[in-house]
Order: structure tokens, then C-alpha cells, then sequence
């Protein structure tokens, strides 16, 4: 991008919101060298925290450093993720069954309340001209759980009977009929033998979310409350002070030229660049963790025919050794206001961290302090890496085969393969195996909460809003005190658990479902 070095030039050509607005009395220079508060990365973590510490407190100097030419490019991008508004409506390895054959849905119930903070702050911003596109990142899709055979009906008529009886989920229908199936999901159901027994369990309350023009609106908010943006730069160091505050060495990736900005506070949204970037800290709080690239590929279709049939993200039951983010999964989804239908994802692997990355970024992270962890999980994850192999070896006629077992009558030409995004699993120090592999997300902050940053991936951006929420309360100390009157504006359930609470429930859903034009749900 031509001026990526000036940093009123990348605002004006990458959000189209010209010179920062808001304070006058510094020059982008000044800005550039010192800020309250650096936000590395401009994915959906970092527009997230960003807007929220611009309205909480306007009179804060933000500065975002991104080393690609856009917002959310990288991770965030529209195709490279699944765009599900993660509620744990649909998602089976949230509700994991027991030995004894109940359901767990602890886990199910913790990202159900997330989403609904995240929801409300949505609706907030909404409300306040923070957002001011919402067909452009969400948009009305029921979630589906899919099963076949004896096993997986009896499974999932019993994951429906243990979700009931919660209000976060008390919407859902358990269907086994061929003929409502067939009534809600076409596509699926041409040239299916329904001789072999499937059931659904259908949440009309689904979301579809595009990320990417979610963090662009969030960034252009923080652009216009008076952050400076700095695009095509690159993170090369940081290092703390005597006095507590940190100091950037950042490049210009076109350029090389590089420059030094000081800040009080740092928050690494890098995506699977915040790992390395944490270890150059050299805060003790991330010793022992190391990280697990895994990339994805999914197939896509675009034909009017194909997305007039299938209004419903679907998702299937983990294969064996799959990570939990592994089940196939086929998705409506909307980007740039056209339909899609989107299947997979099929695992893939490269050493990069990003996906604008560097082969190079997965051996150099390896370090005295994570290597028992990294080794740990060698010894332990052998039938994810069976799983991986098994994935890279998959041929262009095993992938429709596999599609075929969601779409029966699927054809080869009306589907293209596409790569999503890198996801860097965590991998954290465990006294008896070593190292664990997880699949959440995770933030590490140091203890005098000056640098926070976030590592893994699901439920990931989701959950953005109160893991940004849990930043400001790790890390702000007592300025989080006399926040609380605001953040409950923005988040009314806040301190709540709603489902608990149905009344209260009932409120904000009502509140967000309007407010976020999702009525037709």
C-alpha cells in the first residue's frame, strides 16, 4: 500500500476516515512516539479492547500497530474462520458425555454466557454509533447439531434433554423426523437414505459473523476517537523500563525503517504472533507455554441454487483423534453481501504462526523453557498427529466424499478449495505430563499488569468482548472501579449469570435481538 510508512496515509486509505480526529494538540509524529496504550495487532481482540477503552476513557492516547495493510487479515478474515457466533448451540465437543453416560454441559453453559456479553456490547455499540453497518458482520442463521446412526441419535436426544432445562438453550428442537428434516435442511436431505437413523438438534437463534468487518468498524470508531493506526509495521522488540512503562522497536515492513514508541501499556492481539511476541517481553508469567500451528482448508460454493437451500450452520460430531475445532462442519455464511456455502475444515500444517507468516516462526519459538512442554506433547498427541497426516493426505475426490456425507448429492464442480487461517494451539507446562495441549483461549498478563496478550483460538473471537472485559479488571487496577457504572451500560448482565437468572435473560435478549436487526430469528 503506497505511504504505508505515514501514518495518516494508512488510516485515510485502509479505513477511509482521513486524519485521526479528536486531538489536536499532538502531531501523528507525537502520537507515534508514545501512547497510554499500544494495541498490537488490528484483528478482532485488539478493535474489541480498543473501543471499549475509547469510550470508557476518550482522553486515553491509543496507538495500533499492524503489520499487514488492513484490518483483520489476518485470523479475523471472513475466510479464515468459520464466521459461527459461537453460543455452543450447535458446537457437540462443548458437551462432552461422561462415563456414566449424562451430559456435561458446564462447558457449553460458560461460552453460551460469553457470547451473550458479547451480544450486548454489540448491541450497545450499536446503539451508540460505534456500529453503524450490522448486516455487514451478523446476520440470522439457526445453528444445527448433525448426527447419524443409533448411537448418535441416543447421544444427542440426550444433550437436548440436559440443555432444556437452561434458558440459554431452551429454544432448541430435537428433530428425527426424515420429513422435517427434509423441510429444513433440502440440501442435506436430496438423495440422503434415510433408512440409517439422523436426528438434528436445530437452534433457530444462531448467528453468522463476519470478523473482519466487525474489527474494521470497531478500529474506525477508535481512528475517530483519536488512535493513531500504523499499518505495514512490524513489532520487532519490546522491552520494559525502570519506571514500568514498555518499549517498542517497530519496523516498516516496506521501508525497514524503524522507530521506537513508549507506552504504559501493551496488549499483544497478534493472533498466533502474540506467543513470540510475549516470550521477547520476558515476562516469567509465559515460561512454559509453547504453541501448536494448526491451519485449515475448507470448501466453498457460491451457487444461488446451492445457498437457496441450505439456511443453517451444521455441524457434525469430531472425527477420531480430530482437535474439537476438527468437526466438519457445513455453514451458511455471508460476506461482502453475498451467500456462501462453506464445508470442512480439513486440517493442514506449516510451521508458520500466521498465515502471512514465517517457516521459521515455530522452531524459533521453541525455547530452554518450553521444550519439557513441547516434547510432553509429542509424546502424548500421537493420534493427533495420525489425524494431521491423515489430513494432508487427503486427495481432492477424499474431500468431496467427505462432503458427501452432508450433502449426498453434492457435485465435484460446484465446490473450490480454500486456505483459512493459522491457529496456534496451547501448549502449557504440566508437572506430570509435561505439557498439555488445549484448545481454549488464553490470556497471560504479567503481575503488575502492564502487558497482557492473547494466545489459542476457540471459541476465540466469540468471546472477545468479556476476555477484553477480563483484560480491563487484570490489568487497570482501580480505574476498573469507576468503569463499572459504564461497563454495565454497555454490558447490562455484567457480574450476572443469566442463566440463572431468566428473567433478566429475557430482557437482554429481547434488547439485543432488536436492537441488532436479528428479529426474524
Amino acid at each position: 500500500m503506497a505511504g504505508c510508512g505515514d501514518v495518516t496515509a494508512a488510516v485515510g486509505i485502509t479505513l477511509g476516515t482521513g486524519k485521526p480526529e479528536g486531538r489536536t494538540n499532538k502531531s501523528v509524529a507525537e502520537l507515534a512516539r508514545t501512547a497510554d496504550v499500544v494495541l498490537v495487532g488490528a484483528g478482532i481482540m485488539s478493535a474489541t479492547l480498543g473501543a471499549l477503552l475509547s469510550r470508557l476513557e476518550p482522553d486515553l492516547s491509543i496507538v495500533v500497530i499492524e503489520r499487514l495493510d488492513a484490518v483483520g487479515a489476518e485470523s479475523s478474515g471472513p475466510w479464515n474462520n468459520a464466521g459461527t457466533g459461537h453460543a455452543a448451540l450447535c458446537e457437540l465437543n462443548y458437551t462432552p458425555e461422561r462415563s456414566d453416560g449424562s451430559i456435561d454441559i458446564a462447558k457449553a453453559v460458560h461460552v453460551a454466557e460469553q457470547f451473550q456479553v458479547t451480544r450486548q456490547f454489540w448491541a450497545y455499540a450499536v446503539e451508540n454509533g460505534i456500529l453503524t453497518d450490522i448486516p455487514s458482520f451478523l446476520n440470522a442463521v439457526p445453528h444445527v447439531s448433525f448426527v447419524c446412526g443409533a448411537q448418535g441419535v441416543d447421544y444427542l436426544r440426550r444433550r437436548h434433554a440436559a440443555l432444556a432445562g437452561n434458558p440459554l438453550f431452551a429454544g432448541a428442537q430435537f428433530v428425527n423426523d426424515p420429513d422435517e428434516f427434509a423441510r429444513l435442511l433440502p440440501l442435506m436431505a436430496a438423495k440422503r437414505d434415510f433408512s440409517k437413523p439422523v436426528a438434528l438438534n436445530w437452534a433457530q437463534d444462531g448467528t453468522d459473523v463476519d470478523f473482519g468487518s466487525l474489527a474494521r468498524q470497531l478500529i474506525g470508531f477508535c481512528v475517530r476517537s483519536g488512535a493513531t493506526a500504523l499499518f505495514g509495521h512490524e513489532v520487532r522488540q519490546l522491552s520494559q523500563e525502570s519506571d514500568g512503562k514498555w518499549t517498542l522497536t517497530v519496523g516498516n515492513r516496506r521501508t525497514g525503517e524503524k522507530r521506537k514508541i513508549t507506552a504504559k501499556f501493551v496488549f499483544v492481539g497478534a493472533g498466533g504472533h502474540a506467543l513470540p511476541l510475549l516470550q521477547k517481553s520476558g515476562i516469567k508469567e509465559i515460561k512454559g507455554f509453547a504453541g501448536f500451528p494448526i491451519g485449515g482448508r475448507f470448501l466453498r460454493a457460491s451457487n444461488p441454487a446451492l445457498t437457496a437451500a441450505h439456511g443453517a450452520k451444521v455441524y457434525g460430531v469430531p472425527s477420531p483423534g480430530a482437535p474439537p475445532l476438527g468437526a466438519l462442519h457445513l455453514d451458511l455464511r455471508f460476506v461482502n453481501g453475498r451467500s456462501w456455502l462453506v464445508f470442512g475444515p480439513y486440517a493442514g500444517w506449516s510451521p508458520k504462526f500466521l498465515k502471512h507468516g514465517h517457516f521459521s516462526d515455530l522452531p524459533r519459538s521453541i525455547t530452554r523453557n518450553n521444550v519439557l512442554s513441547m516434547l510432553g506433547v509429542g509424546v502424548s498427541q500421537r493420534r493427533l498427529v495420525s489425524y494431521l497426516v491423515g489430513q494432508l493426505q487427503l486427495s481432492a475426490p477424499d474431500r468431496v466424499g467427505m462432503l458427501r456425507e452432508f450433502v449426498p448429492s453434492a457435485v465435484d464442480s460446484d465446490w473450490e478449495l480454500t486456505v483459512a487461517g493459522q491457529r496456534v494451539q496451547v501448549i502449557r507446562r504440566d508437572q506430570r505430563k509435561g505439557g498439555v495441549l488445549e484448545f481454549n483461549t488464553t490470556m497471560v498478563s504479567d503481575s503488575d499488569g502492564s502487558i497482557a496478550g492473547l494466545l489459542g483460538g476457540s471459541p476465540g473471537a466469540s468471546t472477545a468482548v468479556p476476555i477484553m472485559i477480563e483484560v480491563l479488571q487484570r490489568c487497570f487496577g482501580s480505574r476498573y472501579q469507576t468503569w463499572l457504572p459504564t461497563l454495565k451500560e454497555m454490558v447490562p448482565s455484567l457480574g450476572a449469570k443469566l442463566a440463572q437468572e431468566p428473567a433478566l435473560y429475557d430482557e437482554v435478549w429481547s434488547w439485543t435481538t432488536k436492537t441488532l436487526q436479528l428479529d426474524g430469528l
